[in-house]
């Protein structure tokens, strides 16, 4: 089968990478300059060195053989490791949290920058309309997407599967990175807030395999992030800086601080783990469809590729 793939998350790349497996003709498309989805990388040259901040996703966890086979090989590869910091079930990916997703990316047929506008029935397959190309066919079409923008995608083309993905929201989540030029004089490389808008903080630069400064990302929770979503970038960084410091109780200068909005930070779980409709030839996948997890996103899209296979 000529196979296309709606994003390149960690769904759409396990599709991928077991469809290529089994021999069929894969071509991934996503919006984005690089691999990853939520489980993001940022790098930024700060007056003490090049600072890293995995932003989205902190950690995964690992639970299914299947999953667990896969990350074996990650870690053979140097692609991630163990922090004991978050818990005894805590992986990273290594150096940054994004390397198994470019790992798997660079063996794959990837177009990056490319957004797909729309998805068309034409005959016994489909086209993409992209911002690129005014229509490409293919044999069977995959939505690897948050389930806010699959829930656009499916609209014309399936309105039980739009019904779905629209009803199965995400909550989001605002993000300051920050760093600092002394270590900041906390116990544990993490902050777990029991009130307050903060609900998640990390000393990144203390994660296995990186580097830099003294680094931390700070995660507002669901409910505050939703009360301020529209906030500016500005006042969000002050405020969730201001509570880190409240936490802490006193922190070093920062040298550096940015904010960061996921509008789609924390899937829901519509249930069923994959949709795959033999007659149309169309697949869906994502956490959103299991759960909010690293590992989910995987089954999701591994799964769905043994359903097209069978």
């Amino acid at each position: 089968m000529h196979v296309a793939i709606v994003g390149a998350g960690m769904a759409g790349l396990s599709a991928g990478t077991a469809l290529v497996a089994a021999g069929h003709q894969v071509a991934i498309f996503d919006k984005g300059r690089g691999a990853g989805g939520r489980m993001a990388t940022r790098r930024v040259q700060t007056p003490r060195g090049l600072a890293q901040f995995d932003h989205g996703a902190q950690y995964f966890t690992v639970r299914d053989p299947a999953f667990a086979a896969c990350v074996s090989g990650w870690v053979d590869a140097g692609l991630a490791a163990r922090w004991p910091a978050a818990g005894e079930d805590a992986w990273v990916g290594t150096p940054t949290m994004n390397a198994p997703a470019k790992a798997m990316a660079a063996a794959l047929n990837v177009e990056w920058t490319t957004r797909v506008d729309a998805v068309e029935a034409s005959g016994a397959g489909w086209v993409l309309r992209t911002d690129e190309s005014a229509g490409v066919s293919y044999d069977v079409v995959i939505i690897a997407l948050p389930a806010e923008q699959a829930a656009v995608l499916l609209e014309p083309i399936d309105g039980v599967l739009a019904r779905l993905a629209a009803a199965t929201v995400s909550a989001p989540c605002w993000t300051v990175m920050a760093t600092f030029g002394q270590p900041v004089a906390h116990r544990s490389d993490v902050l777990s807030a029991s009130d307050g808008p903060i609900g998640w903080a990390a000393r990144n630069s203390a994660k296995p395999g990186r580097l830099g400064p003294e680094a931390w990302v700070i995660h507002g929770t669901p409910e505050w992030s939703i009360a301020h979503l529209e906030d500016n970038a500005d006042d969000v960084e002050r405020a969730l800086l201001t509570s880190f410091a409240h936490c802490i109780g006193t922190v070093p200068e920062v040298e550096f601080s940015v904010a960061h909005r996921w509008r789609y930070a924390r899937s829901g779980a519509a249930g069923g783990g994959f949709r795959w409709n033999a007659a149309s030839r169309l697949g869906l996948c994502g956490d959103w469809l299991l759960g909010a997890r690293v590992e989910a996103a995987w089954l999701s899209g591994n799964t769905l590729a043994a359903a097209m296979c069978q």
